[in-house]
């Protein structure tokens, strides 16, 4: 059986899928998919290829590797999300593909989906661990701020720092919105942290990130994975102000300290100065009684140790004593030993013969000038001795009175030394420190200081404390007028 002769054009395979292709292309050139997230498969080139699909059927699409490395967030099977592009074929198969140029979470539950799993994941690695909080700083001398430099937030912190306790700070600028702001924000936090301490550029105690508020887009970069874990590597301790105080994102986990806003930030980074200045005042006073009653103790036991010392006749006494019981026996005792030495040359002299006789004699003489020449000798030295022990006690006696009295002397001057120098950092803190420098103090009628201008209530009488004296006012309604009244 013949065929019937046909007029149609003949194509090759490459022509009629290149015709086809340019069909699908010109007809399909840019189109918006709805669809969940099915396989998601990242290639060594960079490209991402991923099924969207429903319920009935299901599209490839590939993202080429530039549209890819622009995404916000991490595409997951199970995701679903809007894509922009064009439908196009591959050559190499007999199936159509959806080239994405754009990807974006369907909606805010997408969004808060893919928040909540990178919240788990960071915090399965520690990042949010209470362990790694570091403590702030009671009083930093230098504040870094990173924040936009044309928004309201960096004045709101730097009005609020005036008001409480003014402190230098150091703003590093950044986008705080868009693709770039996540690595500009980490590149801040990271740069604030290499600066070397005593290097040109100052150091901060202390590091403010702020950002007003906005929807979950807008805040978005605070949520990225780079900036989070900048924040966790800190070593300067960080305080997160992102947003207002219903808004959370990841850097607030991360963080050191969480503000509920900007102003909050300033609020919690330094104290109030009065505040300090009157806490300081009662502290100095405290010490100033602590130190004279420090004083009134030490007299009393100086008093008490002296009254303890023995006199000295009491410790010459007994030597004393004991010379006068000596000399008194010495005497007696050289008359009775000579006595007893005649009775006995009385009663062997009749048996001697004279010559014997004068012999015996002379030789006992000579015995008794000996021996009372060295008992007056041994005499002589032992009351030498005496006196010396005396004179010896008597110096270490003196000694131990002039370490005492030095030793009392050194320590009321060390004494009196310190405390002149609590009374000058007392003087250097007082609030007529900041008078003098053009400050003023404003009080009630009843006396309280006032803080800010909400405590003002219309028509009250104020006393505006100046360096060289008081000024009492009336307020009345407006930003800032006043009529004197005395």
């Amino acid at each position: 059986m013949s065929k019937e002769p046909s007029n149609a054009p003949e194509f090759s395979v490459s022509e009629l899928s290149g015709a086809i292709k340019r069909r699908l292309e010109d007809d399909f050139g840019n189109v918006r998919v709805r669809g969940e997230m099915g396989r998601v498969t990242l290639a060594r080139s960079g490209h991402v290829y991923v099924d969207l699909k429903d319920a009935n059927a299901v599209l490839s699409a590939v993202m080429w590797k530039g549209v890819a490395a622009a995404l916000k967030f991490r595409p997951e099977e199970g995701m679903e999300v809007i894509a922009t592009g064009k439908i196009s074929t591959f050559p190499g198969s007999s199936k159509y593909q959806l080239i994405i140029e754009r990807l974006e979470p369907a909606g805010v539950g997408a969004l808060l989906a893919q928040l909540e799993e990178r919240r788990k994941r960071l915090a399965a690695e520690g990042l949010f661990d209470p362990e790694r909080k570091q403590s702030l700083p009671y009083l930093p001398s230098l504040i870094g701020v990173v924040t936009s430099p044309t928004g309201a937030v960096i004045r709101d912190i730097l009005h609020r720092l005036s008001e409480r306790f003014p402190v230098h700070v150091v703003l590093w600028p950044v986008l705080v919105q868009g693709d770039k702001a996540a690595d500009q924000v980490a590149r801040a936090i990271a740069g604030f942290n290499a600066l070397p301490a005593g290097g040109p550029v100052p150091r901060p105690d202390l590091l403010i990130i702020a950002r007003g508020g906005g929807s979950i887009e807008d805040l978005w970069a605070f949520n990225e994975e780079v900036v989070v874990r900048a924040a966790a590597a800190s070593a300067i301790p960080l305080i997160s102000a992102i947003g207002h105080e219903t808004d959370t994102t990841l850097i607030d986990f991360a963080s050191d300290r969480r503000a509920p806003t900007p102003t909050g930030a300033a609020e919690i980074a330094v104290p109030v100065r009065l505040e300090l200045q009157e806490r300081i005042s009662l502290i100095g006073a405290r010490l100033s009684r602590a130190m004279v009653r420090g004083l009134e103790r030490a007299k009393i036991e100086l008093r008490a140790a002296r009254a303890r010392l023995p006199r000295a006749e009491t410790l010459f006494a007994s030597a004393r004593q004991r010379m006068d019981v000596i000399d008194l026996r010495f005497g007696p005792s050289l008359r009775t030993l000579v006595a007893t030495k005649a009775h006995g040359l009385g009663a062997i002299g009749g048996r001697l013969r004279p010559q014997v006789l004068h012999q015996d004699v002379t030789r006992r003489a000579q015995l008794v000038t000996s021996l009372g020449q060295r008992l007056g000798a041994a005499l002589t030295r032992r009351t030498a001795l005496e006196r010396e022990a005396m004179k010896r006690s008597e110096q270490r006696l003196a000694m131990a009175s002039q370490r005492l009295q030095a030793g009392l002397t050194r320590n009321l001057e060390a004494k009196t030394r310190h405390l002149a120098g609590q009374a000058s950092l007392l003087e250097a803190l007082s609030y007529r420190s900041a008078l003098e420098r053009g400050f003023a103090v404003v009080r009630t009628d009843k006396g309280v200081v006032v803080r800010a201008k909400s405590a003002i209530r219309s028509d009250a009488r104020l006393t505006l404390t100046f360096l060289d004296g008081d000024v009492k006012v009336r307020a009345s309604d407006g930003p800032v007028q006043g009529s004197l009244f005395d």
